[in-house]
């Protein structure tokens, strides 16, 4: 069974899709990647399938799950170097490839990836805001209320 590599580029992982994609190379990925997502807490993936000639409905399902599971693990994902073909069959397939941005490549991919870390609202500790909401359990702990401060 081939591997995909999976390469650390600062705070993004990229995967170069260089071989077939079989099923238990798909599966192989997803574990690989997550185990990386996790391990280097990084907030974005590239993935790059120039190489790929032909895409079928698998390979689009393997796509949109490993973007489901880097958005569960907070990072993005961008898919990069989609050759017109294959962009074509995804569509006839009726692939939308849901929470999947797209780029032209890794370039582009990479840019993509800073812009939208960069428009994040900024979520640190001890921002201020105009309302503070606390969660009041009070003696309904199953229907807690919303109060302010």
């Amino acid at each position: 069974m081939d591997r995909v590599p999976v390469l650390k580029i600062g705070d993004l992982l990229l995967v170069s899709i260089q071989v077939d994609m079989e099923d238990q190379t798909a599966l192989a990925l997803q574990q690989d990647l997550s185990d990386r997502i996790v391990e280097s807490g990084c907030h974005g993936v590239i993935i790059d399938i120039t190489a790929m000639d032909i895409v079928d409905s698998f390979v689009g399902r393997m796509l949109s799950t490993i973007a489901a599971i880097a958005r569960v693990l907070d990072a993005e994902t961008v898919v990069v170097g989609m050759r017109p073909a294959v962009a074509i069959t995804l569509v006839e397939l009726g692939l939308s490839l849901n929470g999947i941005r797209t780029a032209l490549n890794v370039e582009r991919g990479m840019e993509l990836l800073a812009r939208s870390r960069q428009e994040e609202p900024d979520s640190a500790p001890g921002a201020e805001s105009d309302t503070a909401w606390m969660l009041a359990l009070g003696p309904d702990s199953d229907h807690p209320t919303a109060i302010t401060s």
